[in-house]
Formats: C-alpha cells, structure tokens, sequence
C-alpha cells in the first residue's frame, strides 16, 4: 500500500512538471486562410501563458475596429526576437494571420512588421513556417 500511494505521487510530481506545450487547440483559427491588415497598435500585453496584440484596423467604410490577435507565451517570443517593448501603442503595423474560423475580428498571429520596417514572426505557431 505504501508503495502504490509513493508511485501515485511521483506519477502526480511528473504530471506537473510536464510542460504544457498542448494546453489547448488552435482548430479555432482557419490554418488554410492567411489575411494581412494595417492598423494601429491600441495594446500589446507580454503575459502568459499568450502574448497579445490589439490592433486598430480602418474599414473600407472609414470605421475603425479592434482586432485581437494571439501570440505565443513571451519565452517563444522572446525566442523570436520580440521584447515587452517592441511595438508600443500608436505604432503602425502590418499584420499577417490566420483568421479566426467564425469570422470575428482576431486570429493567431504569423508576422508583424514593425513601423521601423523589421518584421517580427510568432512564436509558438505550429503551423507557421516563417522564420524556421
């Protein structure tokens, strides 16, 4: 008995030290779609267990809109050369992702191009060849 409950515990130690590389799908984003906008950064939040870009888009109509785009954890970005501080609010950026599926306005992040012309890839984007 006392062995069971030790081997439960080890087996319990190394699930939560596993990391958590698959914590969720990304079925939610059309892989087979890519969409480029220009916008203005409103936020860039560099947090776990994703980074997140907001961006202003202008429609044809003239009305603007927030997109959110998802990015890997700042340790993948970071891999990619983006820091806490590379885009900031009012900067212009390009954007290239993948739409999400139910058409609203967000999808996961494949590029960014930087206002100083540097382009940026996602971190964490298993389906992006960019950059590997």
């Amino acid at each position: 008995m006392r062995f069971q409950a030790l081997g439960l515990a080890a087996v319990a130690a190394l699930m939560f030290a596993m990391p958590a590389s698959a914590h969720h799908s990304f079925a939610m984003f059309d892989a087979d779609k890519t969409a480029t906008l220009t916008g203005t950064v409103k936020e860039f939040e560099w947090v776990n267990p994703h980074s997140w870009l907001r961006v202003m888009v202008q429609d044809q109509t003239g009305k603007t809109a927030q997109w959110a785009l998802e990015m890997g954890s700042p340790g993948q970005q970071a891999q990619r050369g983006w820091k806490p501080d590379s885009v900031k609010p009012g900067d212009k950026v390009t954007i290239t992702f993948h739409p999400l599926k139910d058409g609203s306005r967000g999808g996961q992040l494949l590029t960014a191009t930087l206002p100083s012309g540097a382009q940026l890839n996602n971190g964490g984007n298993r389906n992006n060849p960019v950059g590997e």
